[in-house]
């Protein structure tokens, strides 16, 4: 089967790096949009192809999503011989249970629609919840951005450098951050209010004078961060804390939020379309290599076991 990289429009510009990276051509499927909104994607020329399609499920997330499962059912009925939905931040992985009676479990809900579409295998980088591949009837190629982030970070790095993670849930990955710069990890205990209210309860660790790296899996409203790095002023932090996550959304009142903190860097991937975002210090580097290797890897049908988040 021959290689082929197609996307939706949903992160064009990603596809196109991936493309270049790989030396392969780039199909953008073309999208046709009716007047009330219904999406009709046509995805010609891939029969017998193993298809790799390009398209995070960002915000507008539900319209990425609706159009990731039209492109990929397109893809199956124009032919191709294999289909790997690439995905590099996937969205309604937060909902991965449920916190009250009558709630659905987003999740699960999309990794059906995503199989049921006709996708052989799905690619996602540091998704927000580590049971996601247990979701899916297909396998899972999860993947992490730790090593093309770290890469970036070994600047902002001296010998009493303390990684930070600002909830539980970011505790694994800090880890991973901290065995790679060779640091220490602090734990910020928070308890979550609304959707765009947090509060920080608590820090585990000591960081009186120290400067301080706050990773994460992704940065939505920017309350996470906010409370953490706040908590972490409060307790003696150094001034100037170095903020670094996969997945740069800043939705909301994220940017507004973030400016009134002593950042001093803000490290992002560019899984999601252009950052705009000016008031902030933000240094986005790509995941295109990572998705390029492993792509090219699956493919050939090699492993990607030193690519995979663990």
């Amino acid at each position: 089967m021959s290689l082929r990289i197609a996307c939706g429009t949903a992160h064009r510009a990603l596809a196109s790096r991936i493309s270049s990276a790989l030396g392969a051509d780039m199909l953008a499927g073309e999208v046709e949009r009716f007047p009330d909104g219904e999406l009709r994607p046509h995805m010609p020329g891939i029969r017998g192809d193993d298809v790799f399609l390009v398209q995070p499920t960002g915000p507008p997330v539900n319209d990425h999503l609706v159009e990731l499962l039209l492109l990929i059912d397109a893809c199956r009925r124009a032919g191709a011989g294999r289909v790997t939905a690439v995905v590099p931040y996937f969205g309604y992985a937060r909902q991965d249970r449920r916190s009250r009676d009558g709630q659905a479990i987003g999740a699960r809900v999309v990794a059906a629609a995503i199989a049921s579409a006709g996708a052989d295998r799905l690619m996602v980088i540091d998704p927000h919840t580590i049971v996601l591949e247990a979701m899916f009837a297909i396998p899972v190629e999860t993947l992490t951005a730790v090593s093309v982030i770290g890469d970036e970070l070994l600047s902002s790095v001296t010998p009493d450098t303390v990684v930070v993670a600002p909830d539980l849930g970011a505790v694994k990955l800090a880890e991973r951050y901290a065995s790679l710069l060779g640091l220490s990890v602090v734990i910020v205990r928070k308890t979550r209010l609304t959707g765009t209210t947090v509060r920080a309860e608590e820090l585990v660790g000591q960081v009186g004078g120290r400067p301080a790296i706050v990773v994460d899996d992704m940065i939505s409203t920017g309350a996470t961060i906010e409370a953490a790095v706040r908590l972490l002023l409060d307790n003696g932090a150094c001034p100037d804390v170095v903020v670094a996550a996969t997945h740069g959304l800043f939705v909301g009142e994220a940017v507004e939020r973030l400016a009134k903190l002593p950042l001093r860097r803000l490290v992002v991937t560019d899984t999601l379309g252009e950052i705009e975002s000016h008031a902030l210090p933000v240094e986005v580097t790509s995941i295109a290599p990572l998705l390029a290797a492993a792509i090219g890897r699956l493919h050939d049908d090699e492993p990607v076991n030193e690519l995979l988040g663990a």
